[in-house]
């Protein structure tokens, strides 16, 4: 660096061959006197050792040399002074490198130093060179630091001590030193005075390291060319790139202190790259637990492939990625994979398929379908040496070999490589999938992977993909899932935006648009809250579908504080390898209180709670629907609730713990309630009252328990005489076995509320 150069900055005084008018015998300010004419002062156009030189002889105390020139003076400035002199005849004077510091106005900067260390002259003729160095700062070797008011200076020197010396001066040099404070000013250290040579060809990591090593804090440059790193590296301190690493896929790069998207992309002159090697070292160091996107938007030409980018299989540590866009970029990389195989499936072994034909060519995290095959069943693994695959969950169709369909979604990111992978967190990311990819697929083992206030734009096929128990605990909080297919009808969508095969889910505070479902959940202990998902369309009277499907009969799930729009909940046991019941527990442990349920534009059938059980002897024990709205517009409904009876149906005879109460109902024909409490009002005499109740029952169920009459007013015979006795009651009446009687002593009239209930409480 030379300000001389790269500013232009006038730095050297005039010769004294220009005249001596240039220079002061003061201080250098205007109008002080020069040497011009002085008779202790001459110009020697040809000394021996200087060439043209002054000669001065010393008549005052202090004897000054300033010229007149203003040499300017900036912070980050550092100037060489050199005077070389030599005494010629008379005393031996003391000489001093010297100046004057000029502020902008013009007066002299106050309490700093203006004179260097004196040298005494010993020998006639003997030269001497004396060396200064002048700048803003205090820093090493500075002779004179004059501070940053500082803006000038006439420099010259002293000469102190006997007086009536002669002595000879050459021409003073200054010059720009600020290079040699460079390490200092810019805290930088350059990886080309370590052994770098950045030609792409010889292996530069230990460079990197030995620079690394010596930068103490300093910043770490690389300048342009292309930097061979073979081994794993690690940079502790700060580094700053012009020039570009190549690195084997394999090898790491850990940037310690500059740990994110646009140091990568430095670092590799490429965005994806950099987001690739920053993916791949997130998993490697502790000093970060979060890899940083810096509000960038990366673009994917292909699927990440997170375990083999990162050469690991499992992974337990916190990690979250943060603050940015991942965009699918078109291109045949996202084609979903297509295998037709047949293979047998026998109940004993839930979760295999044996003998599988053409295994080699099944990816693991294909979605398997065909008859007797539920939703969202995909392949967890796969053993080339006996043809088994092992299904995430199982079939409901039974034994038998049969042709299965497999079909591999690429996603954009893909943890289905990690055979187990816990702590992993998205955090404000946006999946763009464009309609190209799918968004996220998870682990095939894992816990507490967490979705945080992410968007799932446009997904192909799925959002969010289980293909194990890599969703054992899930969190998805506050994200938006904005389908691909919201101009198709309803009945034509086939993504969904997440499936659940493990427990504890939290899903809370999502958006979701338009898909074909909202939800596929296995497993229990789940929590759906506060959500808001629709899947209406245009068409009048439309079809709709489900939005949550439930394929658990047990999940221990609580649905609260939900906006259902246009779709509905659907509590199947699809996943259930013997769906005829045998022992076990039947449709049960569902909450589903303080929702919002709406439709529009709907068939009259449209249900938004529906049970579709599978096989035969299913039935309902530990149910409770309250305190929901259920509203339709433009149209109205049949009823809330019902049972879809394509695959099995269910026992009512053993309905058990049912809670149906405290629902509001607009635009439906017909509420549901249980308990209900139903007033029955006998105008005949009749020794058996039919009080029905079976429409108000709750998917169609039986009128099995009443729990109270009350009679309301007084009970008359055919004569008119009041009767004080009480019926006794017979549940399970009718038809339909959803009307209760009650039978009197003998005939009477009168007005009762009876409290029925469609299930036995214990």
């Amino acid at each position: 660096m030379n300000k001389a150069i790269t500013d232009g900055l006038v730095l050297m005084p005039p010769p004294f061959a220009a005249g001596l008018n240039l220079w002061s015998r003061e201080d250098g300010e205007p109008g002080q006197g020069s040497y011009a004419s002085q008779p202790n002062a001459a110009f020697v156009p040809a000394d021996s050792d200087f060439g043209g030189a002054l000669e001065l002889q010393k008549t005052q105390a202090t004897q000054k040399l300033r010229c007149f020139q203003q040499i300017p003076i900036q912070p980050g400035l550092y100037l060489q002074v050199t005077v070389r002199v030599k005494c010629i005849s008379g005393a031996f004077p003391s000489v001093r490198i010297a100046g004057w510091a000029g502020r902008s106005n013009g007066t002299n900067v106050p309490g700093v130093v203006q004179a260097g260390p004196s040298v005494q002259l010993t020998q006639y003729g003997e030269v001497v060179e004396l060396t200064a160095i002048i700048g803003t700062g205090l820093r090493g070797g500075v002779t004179m630091a004059w501070g940053v008011s500082a803006v000038y200076g006439h420099i010259g020197l002293d000469l102190t001590g006997n007086n009536g010396g002669v002595v000879r001066v050459d021409d003073i040099e200054i010059e720009d030193i600020t290079g040699i404070y460079l390490r200092d000013i810019f805290d930088a250290v350059d990886v080309r005075d370590y052994g770098a040579l950045g030609n792409g060809v010889t292996d530069d990591t230990a460079a990197f390291d030995a620079a690394d090593a010596a930068a103490m804090g300093r910043t770490i440059t690389v300048p342009a060319g292309t930097y061979l790193i073979n081994g794993n590296l690690m940079i502790e301190n700060p580094i700053r790139f012009q020039g570009t690493l190549i690195q084997p896929a394999n090898v790491r790069l850990a940037l310690m202190r500059n740990y994110d998207l646009d140091s990568y992309t430095s670092a590799f002159g490429n965005e994806l790259l950099g987001f690739r090697k920053a993916l791949q070292a997130l998993f490697y160091f502790t000093d970060h637990v979060a890899l940083d996107l810096s509000d960038r938007r990366v673009d994917l030409v292909e699927p990440l492939d997170v375990a083999a980018i990162c050469g690991l299989t499992t992974f337990a540590q916190r990690r979250f990625l943060t603050n940015g866009q991942l965009n699918a970029v078109a291109g045949p990389a996202w084609d979903t994979e297509v295998v037709t195989s047949v293979g047998t499936y026998n109940t004993t072994n839930p979760t295999r398929l044996s003998g599988v034909a053409n295994i080699a060519n099944i990816p693991i995290g294909s979605k398997v379908s065909g008859t007797g095959v539920g939703r969202e069943v995909y392949v967890v693994d796969k053993n080339l040496g006996t043809g088994n695959i092992t299904l995430s969950l199982p079939l409901w169709g039974g034994s038998g070999t049969r042709t299965f369909t497999f079909e591999r979604y690429k996603y954009l990111l893909d943890f289905s490589g990690f055979e187990d992978l816990s702590r992993f967190e998205v955090d404000r990311m946006d999946l763009n999938c464009n309609g190209i990819a799918s968004g996220i697929m998870l682990p095939r083992i894992g816990l507490t992977i967490t979705m945080t206030a992410c968007v799932f734009n446009r997904p192909k096929d799925r959002a969010i993909t289980s293909i194990g128990s890599g969703c054992q605990g899930l969190i998805v909080d506050g994200c938006q899932f904005w389908s691909n297919e919201q101009s198709l009808l309803a009945q034509n969508r086939a993504s969904i935006a997440l499936n659940i095969n493990a427990n504890d889910a939290k899903i809370r505070d999502n958006r979701v648009v338009r898909f074909a479902h909202f939800a596929v959940v296995n497993g229990g202990g789940h929590l759906f809250l506060g959500n808001h998902f629709f899947q209406g369309d245009s068409a009048t009277a439309g079809i709709r579908r489900a939005g949550l499907v439930i394929t658990q009969t047990n999940p221990r799930l609580t649905f609260s504080g939900n906006y259902v729009d246009n779709c509905w909940i659907e509590w199947s046991n699809e996943h259930d390898v013997d769906p005829n019941f045998t022992s076990g527990f039947g449709f049960g442990g569902l909450t589903v209180v303080g929702n919002h349920f709406f439709a529009s534009d709907v068939a009259p059938w449209f249900r938004w709670l529906v049970i579709a059980p599978k096989g035969s002897g299913q039935f309902v024990h530990g149910l409770s629907v309250s305190d929901n709205t259920f509203r339709t517009i433009n149209g109205s409904v049949d009823r809330a609730e019902g049972v879809d009876t394509t695959n099995g149906t269910l026992d009512y005879g053993r309905f058990r713990n049912i809670t149906f109460a405290t629902n509001a109902f607009n635009g439906v024909s017909q509420i549901a309630m249980s308990p209900l409490t139903i007033e029955h009002t006998q105008n005949s005499v009749s020794d058996t009252w039919v009080v029905d109740g079976g429409a108000f029952m709750p998917f169609g169920s039986w009128a099995r328990n009443t729990q109270s009459l009350v009679m309301e007013g007084a009970v008359l015979s055919s004569s008119g005489a009041q009767n004080f006795v009480m019926p006794y009651v017979v549940n399970e009446q009718g038809a339909g076995k959803n009307q209760v009687n009650l039978r009197w002593p003998s005939p009477v009239r009168g007005k009762v509320l009876a409290t029925i209930r469609c299930d036995n409480p214990t």
